[in-house]
């Protein structure tokens, strides 16, 4: 890094008059400066907190407490066993029910979990990947009997035959009734490819697991004109260690991987672009994370317009989600965290996001408690209305430094692209281990810098405290556990199990054709299947994943 910069650093000078050249004006291709012409000015980014924890009704009186308080948009976590394919009452399930986010083990919990939510006024992301279908299908189910009150606790007379014929991606021959949520609107992650590089949550190998990102897909092109059926993370791959380049690179990669497998299936390239998501860290490092995002945007933009020939404008734009690093919040001194955070979300902000999660101080010890969620939501809103940041857009556009650093990470992610297409794309890289190499060498450095006080980190490194700040946190009991146990278990003896039996049947037969599988994981839902049953019948069909040893 330079002391200062000058024009001379900027690789396309003339940014002023006449030669905006890749620069660009906000709304423009290559949308450098934003995806709008006029950002915040005509609308806030959405301020969408990451909730879920123990049961349904919990989390659902958290959902409302933030909704309350000014939220606008929600976001649901998941448990791990509602991530892997495990009712509650799974053995593989104990211990963790209700840990790491809210447990749904059956459409009865979706009801509870949105219970005097309107599905049809709010927008709702949901974090799930490999079991992302099934959820999905859950709340679609729910959505639809939301508006017909006479449906809920209904049971389904009849399951269609699936078909057959292995060239048939229809979908449209069972499920809901898809004219009437044509208003419904959210986000799916469904990003199985960074399960396999930096985090773990897979069940299937990666042919039939791209299949499902694929049915989601085309299913919602078809029947949910406002859902965004993927988010393509980088979030997971900087929190395992990856360099700011190293996330645009992979995450761009990955996407380009999905939309190649959606053309394989004949999917149109500007009804893809047009609702394909990402989700972005924002790290410690602030005015490289405003030119990674910058980065991102341009880079992605040529991708679409030039290697896959998308002609629509919309369908060239990369709209995000970002979240704060979580990896960078420290137990000690939790407090110091507030502050990391909102220096945090005013990168994101700077950088033109499209919806925004604060963490909250106590993330590193527990769940956050509402007290420090209410935090966290207040800073975001303190610098949507107190800092006149959202007056202007792309404030720091034209700065000589930033300018500099954009096209820097334009170049380092664009080469990890590359790299990454000399192998066979985002899959084999992932087989031969290269992801998984490179974030972990990425990790290695990061962290010897920190242990060798090359960086500093406050509290931890420097200005260290011999005492212990203690601070009241969030803790999900054993009875809560068992409250979950012995409601899903009370709901497999109520249901008519000879319509669940016939519904997994239909799904397997489904799942050895070529059929698009969301209708027949609805019908699998409306008979009251739960999510580890219809987990378990795509694992006798699909097989489940072992993850090879990289080093």
């Amino acid at each position: 890094m330079k002391q200062f910069y000058s024009p001379q650093d900027i690789t396309e000078p003339s940014l002023c008059v006449q030669g905006l050249g890749k620069l660009g004006l906000p709304g423009e291709y290559p949308f450098t400066r934003g995806v709008h012409p006029t950002m915040y000015r005509g609308k806030l980014w959405t301020m969408r907190q990451y909730s879920g924890f123990a049961t349904a009704e919990e989390t659902n009186r958290r959902c409302k407490f933030l909704l309350k308080r000014g939220q606008t948009g929600l976001s649901i976590a998941f448990d791990l066993p509602t991530q892997m394919g495990y009712d509650a009452d799974h053995p593989m399930s104990r211990g963790e029910v209700g840990k790491t986010g809210v447990n749904i083990s059956s459409l009865a919990d979706m009801e509870i979990l949105f219970d005097e939510i309107p599905l049809d006024k709010i927008s709702v992301s949901m974090t799930i990947n490999a079991t992302c279908a099934i959820l999905l299908a859950m709340y679609l189910v729910l959505a639809e009997r939301q508006r017909s009150p006479d449906l809920i606790g209904a049971e389904r007379q009849k399951v269609k035959p699936a078909r057959t014929c292995p060239n048939d991606h229809s979908v449209g021959r069972a499920g809901v009734q898809s004219g009437g949520l044509a208003d419904i609107s959210g986000t799916v992650q469904n990003d199985i490819l960074k399960e396999y590089i930096a985090r773990g949550a897979y069940i299937f190998p990666p042919e039939p697991s791209l299949r499902l990102v694929v049915d989601i897909i085309e299913y919602c092109i078809k029947n949910l004109p406002k859902w965004n059926f993927i988010s393509v993370s980088g979030y997971h791959i900087r929190e395992a260690g990856s360099t700011a380049a190293q996330e645009i690179g992979f995450t761009l990669a990955n996407g380009i991987s999905y939309v190649k497998t959606c053309l394989e299936r004949g999917l149109d390239i500007n009804e893809i672009g047009k609702r394909v998501s990402f989700f972005f860290n924002a790290h410690n490092d602030f005015f490289e994370e405003i030119a990674k995002f910058r980065a991102a945007r341009r880079l992605w933009a040529k991708i679409m317009k030039e290697r896959f020939k998308a002609t629509d404008p919309r369908a060239m734009m990369l709209r995000f989600h970002t979240q704060t690093a979580g990896c960078t919040l420290t137990a000690q001194q939790p407090d110091n965290n507030v502050t990391r955070v909102a220096l945090q979300a005013m990168a994101g902000v700077l950088g033109g996001t499209q919806s925004l999660h604060s963490n909250s101080r106590d993330e590193a010890l527990a769940l956050p408690t509402e007290k420090s969620v209410q935090i966290a939501l207040r800073t975001q809103q303190l610098i949507a209305y107190e800092t006149a940041v959202s007056r202007i857009v792309d404030p720091l556009g034209g700065s000589y430094y930033l300018e500099n650093l954009t096209d820097k990470l334009e170049l380092e992610a664009t080469n990890y692209i590359n790299e990454i297409d000399k192998l066979g794309g985002a899959t084999k890289a992932i087989e031969t281990g290269f992801y998984q190499k490179e974030i972990s060498m990425s990790a290695y450095e990061y962290q010897k810098e920190i242990e060798n006080n090359q960086r500093i980190i406050i509290g931890v490194n420097k200005f260290t405290d011999k005492e212990t700040h203690k601070i009241n946190t969030l803790k999900v009991t054993s009875a809560l556990q068992k409250k979950q146990i012995t409601k899903i278990t009370q709901y497999k003896k109520k249901r008519n199990n000879k319509l669940v039996i016939d519904s997994l049947n239909n799904l397997k037969i489904t799942a050895q054709s070529k059929d698009n599988l969301m209708p027949a994981i609805i019908d699998a839902i409306k008979s009251n299947a739960t999510l580890g049953e219809i987990s378990q019948s795509l694992r006798d069909v699909f097989g489940e994943y072992k993850g090879a040893v990289i080093f």
